[in-house]
């Protein structure tokens, strides 16, 4: 059976979820209940989460259209 993706590209997609998983924890903490809580406008939930999950998502697209030479 002859499958669209080569093997790079089926691991390039698993570390593209890693990463998009990755960026989506550093994002996750404690929500701001009852009480004010000021982690939630940290640099790691704000800055460093997002952007590590949209290179994640980047990867990805790269992942599904590189072609081997």
């Amino acid at each position: 059976m002859k499958y669209n993706l080569d093997k790079i590209n089926l691991i390039l997609i698993v570390v593209s979820i890693v990463v998009i998983v990755v960026g989506l924890c550093l994002m996750g903490g404690e929500p701001s209940g009852e009480q004010y809580n000021p982690d939630i406008f940290s640099v790691r939930r704000i800055t460093v989460g997002p952007m590590i999950s949209l290179a994640g998502f980047v990867l990805m697209i790269f992942a599904i259209l590189f072609k081997k030479k």
